[in-house]
């Protein structure tokens, strides 16, 4: 779906965007992670033609760009960088507005993928308020509907959930994955890591412009070859184990082991009482942190 070959960007002296090679598959829910100021919305803006490439190849659903953007940009829906509107007008109209001047909008059509949009985005119940009586949400939800109104095989988000609490977040990423599960491709560019955990199947890592991590996020959260164990008689555990437990902070336990189940079996037989246990794994965060070591500005978790 997206391919890139040693995509670079310069400003002057400044490299935005260093030799990366993207790989966005069909069907992927791909999440493009990095501090602020790594290189991501340039790299956005990028795929879809907005700005050129100092060298580098660029595919989107098979074809060059910028050369043959306008083919494939009918089946693309985008938000970038917040979304654009006529302030003085209202959501439809915007929405009217847009579908006319874009590639592939057909007139006949027009009014149902309207309100099909605005109600796959929480939108259906707008009234006829000008856009700039809408909330920072409302207007990401009119953001979003604008990128539904083709019914896109590709998606490609830069931070869709800006601005939203955490209902409207929520309802986003379930919409989302409906999409996914119908078809459609996302490209969700973000700093929120909870979110990109929540939602993506596979990540990429980017800093300083840098593709630094692409891979599953199945991969990436591998084991730590360590049992997480809770239990009220954390004391009797530490004696038990000898030396395997490696952390404890009240009745929960990081203990050196590689099966869950034999380590509950052995547990279970000494008489003690496990209220939780499950395999360690790592989080996004931990990944990202560590092969963004010297990024350009910290990262945020949702609240």
């Amino acid at each position: 779906m997206i391919v890139t070959r040693g995509l670079t960007k310069r400003y002057g002296r400044v490299v935005a965007v260093d030799s990366v090679d993207l790989d966005v598959r069909a069907g992927d829910r791909y999440g493009f992670l990095g501090p602020n100021g790594s290189g991501k919305t340039t790299l956005v803006r990028l795929l879809l033609g907005l700005v050129y490439a100092t060298s580098g190849e660029i595919e989107v659903l098979g074809q060059p760009v910028p050369s043959r953007a306008r083919a494939v940009l009918p089946s693309i829906g985008a938000l970038v960088e917040g979304p654009a509107a006529y302030p003085h007008l209202s959501g439809r109209q915007n929405l009217v507005l847009l579908d006319a001047a874009g590639p592939g909008g057909r007139r006949r059509t027009r009014r149902r993928r309207i309100e099909d949009a605005l109600e796959q985005v929480g939108l259906a119940g707008v009234d006829r308020r000008p856009v700039r009586a809408y909330s920072l949400g409302m207007r990401q939800r009119l953001g979003l509907a604008a990128a539904l109104l083709r019914q896109p095989r590709l998606l490609i988000l830069d931070e869709p959930t800006n601005g939203l609490d955490p209902r409207g977040i929520r309802e986003i990423r379930d919409l989302l994955t409906t999409l996914n599960e119908g078809g459609t491709t996302v490209f969700l560019s973000s700093h929120l890591l909870s979110e990109v955990e929540a939602l993506c199947t596979r990540v990429g890592i980017v800093d300083r412009g840098r593709l630094v991590v692409q891979d599953t996020l199945t991969s990436l959260r591998a084991p730590t070859g360590h049992v997480v164990v809770e239990t009220p008689d954390a004391a009797a555990v530490v004696t038990i184990l000898d030396g395997q437990v490696v952390a404890r902070e009240g009745p929960r336990l990081v203990v050196r082991h590689p099966d869950p189940a034999d380590l509950n079996a052995t547990l279970v037989r000494e008489g003690i009482r496990v209220s939780a246990i499950s395999e360690e794994r790592r989080t996004l965060e931990e990944v990202v942190l560590e092969v963004t070591g010297h990024g350009s500005d910290r990262l945020e978790r949702t609240p």
